[in-house]
């Protein structure tokens, strides 16, 4: 059995930091690198359409960069500070929309407050896939296998062929450590 690794939360590059709040398109440049993947699948799924979802990451990028002065990372993380933007982005899209004249899908919001509150479940949804991408993916699959596609530990465990007991204790640290990474990023204030 391979030791578990410990993973530290992930602190901004203060030279980064400081190139973003003088508006250097490099800071921008690099955020998009480790973000833009995260926002983009939060935007496909949370307006369900690839086109509208890559205008509206040019705009929250074009944001970013915009408002990097007044970006405090005492208030929030930098993801969640760019994910705030991007759910206020994908408000005014949603808002926005001419219904199509079709059948509504079941998860797709029929007015402003449920637009609200689905772009906040899809908020925190694309949140939390980011911070599992920091644990190790012995314990991120499982965490993954567990609340995304719903199975219990005793369908992980036989479909991995990994012991029940090893599924429980890996479940067990890698939500400890996604408590931990939660907990170490500033408060979630809205600042979008």
């Amino acid at each position: 059995m391979t030791p578990i690794q410990q993973t530290e939360p992930r602190r901004i590059d203060p030279q980064l930091l400081a190139s973003l709040q003088r508006g250097d398109e490099d800071a921008v440049e690099k955020l998009y690198a480790e973000f833009g993947g995260t926002v983009f699948g939060y935007l496909v799924k949370t307006l369900g359409d690839r086109g509208a979802a890559e205008d509206v990451q040019q705009q929250v990028f074009l944001e970013v960069w915009k408002r990097g002065a007044s970006y405090d990372p005492q208030r929030a993380g930098l993801l969640t500070w760019i994910m705030q933007i991007a759910r206020s982005r994908a408000i005014d899209q949603l808002r926005k929309r001419i219904p199509d004249p079709v059948d509504i899908d079941e998860q797709t919001p029929t007015d402003s407050t449920t637009a609200d509150e689905f772009t906040s479940e899809m908020h925190d949804k694309w949140h939390i896939a980011h911070l599992l991408k920091q644990l190790p993916s012995e314990e991120s699959d499982l965490l993954r296998a567990r609340f995304y596609e719903g199975k219990s530990q005793s369908e992980i465990a036989d479909e991995t062929g990994v012991a029940l007991g090893t599924v429980k204790m890996r479940m067990v640290s890698g939500l400890r450590r996604l408590r931990e990474l939660i907990d170490s990023e500033p408060t979630h204030e809205s600042t979008a």
